[in-house]
């Protein structure tokens, strides 16, 4: 995802045409305005910001309804936009922000605000760089502490596990597992008393949909010793 450069009011790929505008008036064109689909209204503005005559911020009317609502940055002035920024709903607030972080023109890593208070409460990670994203961190109360994180631990497309803060501590304290990807939970590990080691494992034996074992170390010594079968309407459901 390379900028054009410019210098005679002419974008360098695609054959587009635009206005130049010299806005400091030192002789060097810093503004580039594009009409890219043709209807008489500019939905593309370029800037160069650092005057070397190569756009490094891009604000686009995606959607042609006359305002911009994504910036293209090239936050490092390489030639290559590093950061994307979208008001994917047109509140005027932005509520996506993606980052290339390895330069390969690929979003590997996103901020989203999902429910449009201005705070991002949702990141979702390509640590692999395959183009995938494998997780999805989510602060689901809004107190700036990711309470839940799903993984997609193959890659596959399919989120198979969840990390859980179910008290707010900012620690994982309930791990589930979708082992055979069929959206239903199958086993938990549960760190019922916070002290960072797992005590009790629940298990959906019988594949009906519902944590009916579970195993627990009541003394915290590593070893399970009660284990409880049938639980019921308990508070571990699988659905």
């Amino acid at each position: 995802m390379s900028e054009p450069g410019y210098d005679d009011g002419s974008l360098d790929s695609a054959g587009l045409s635009g206005t130049v505008t010299d806005t400091d008036g030192d002789g060097t064109f810093d503004v580039l305005e594009v009409d890219t689909d043709g209807d008489g209204f500019v939905d593309e503005i370029g800037y160069d910001t650092d005057g070397d005559g190569a756009i490094d911020i891009v604000e686009i009317d995606t959607d042609g309804d006359g305002t911009f609502d994504t910036i293209a940055d090239d936050t490092d002035y390489d030639g290559i936009v590093d950061t994307v920024s979208a008001d994917t709903d047109g509140d005027g607030l932005t509520d996506a922000v993606g980052y290339d972080t390895d330069l390969d023109g690929v979003v590997d890593i996103a901020d989203v605000d999902t429910d449009g208070d201005g705070i991002f409460e949702t990141v979702v990670d390509d640590a692999d760089y395959d183009g995938v994203f494998e997780t999805v961190s989510t602060d689901t109360d809004g107190d700036g502490i990711t309470d839940t994180t799903v993984i997609d631990s193959d890659a596959n497309g399919v989120f198979d596990v969840a990390e859980v803060d179910t008290d707010g501590d900012g620690f994982v304290d309930t791990v589930a597992y979708d082992s055979n990807e069929d959206g239903v939970i199958e086993a938990a590990d549960v760190d019922t008393d916070g002290d960072g080691f797992v005590d009790t494992l629940l298990d959906d034996t019988d594949g009906d949909g519902v944590l009916e074992t579970a195993t627990v170390d009541t003394d915290g010594d590593g070893i399970a010793d009660v284990q409880v079968v049938d639980l019921g309407t308990g508070p571990f459901q699988g659905s």
